[in-house]
């Protein structure tokens, strides 16, 4: 064991959980805590140093425009909504304070893009990881705008990017109850030889 990682850090790893969003509220992080924040998102793998992932920041009065765009989009997919549909789709990014979206922006290279989309998943969780260590409540989603190409384009992506996430952030005072996890004897094996199906 290396004495030289704090227990504190295994401990605050062991425990970490998402918060639902309906809990998620202010404060929200300051523009100093959002950038360190996105520093310490930047820190991941990234084969080729291709930094295949970007960040967009949504809050204040954009997370209201951004709902009648997808409402107004929801409507176009569905047909006419109801009161509590549209609803649901208005206050989709005003939920939390603070919404940032992962944007996986792929990199024309030999290294596959498969593996480029690991390493945009592995921002979005140290973003949510440096969220939680300054003490803010969390959760990361995709929802069904992040597949739609209109969704994408309203949401401020180019035509070549992909949404890796949108992380909600801001604070919840009470506890999150924990959650099952699965089993280590269930996820965990020895290497036993090739596949034999």
């Amino acid at each position: 064991m290396d004495t030289s990682v704090p227990p504190s850090v295994i401990e605050f790893l062991s425990t970490r959980s998402s918060t639902p969003i309906s809990a998620i509220g202010l404060p929200a992080p300051s523009d100093d805590e959002i950038e360190t924040m996105v520093r310490i998102a930047s820190r991941v793998p990234d084969h080729g140093r291709l930094t295949p992932w970007r960040f967009i920041i949504y809050r204040g009065e954009a997370r209201e425009k951004i709902g009648k765009y997808l409402a107004d989009l929801a409507e176009e997919r569905e047909g006419p909504l109801t009161e509590q549909r549209r609803e649901q789709e208005l206050k989709r990014f005003a939920r939390a304070p603070l919404v940032i979206g992962v944007i996986f922006t792929p990199v024309e290279h030999h290294i596959p893009e498969w593996e480029q989309f690991l390493s945009s998943g592995a921002a979005a969780m140290n973003l949510v990881l440096a969220a939680n260590a300054l003490g803010y409540a969390t959760n990361w989603i995709s929802n069904w705008y992040a597949s739609d190409k209109k969704g994408r384009a309203l949401l401020g992506l180019a035509p070549h990017e992909r949404v890796t996430g949108f992380v909600h952030i801001g604070s919840c005072p009470q506890k999150v109850p924990e959650r099952p996890r699965p089993d280590i004897k269930d996820i965990l094996s020895e290497y036993s030889g090739p596949w034999e199906g």
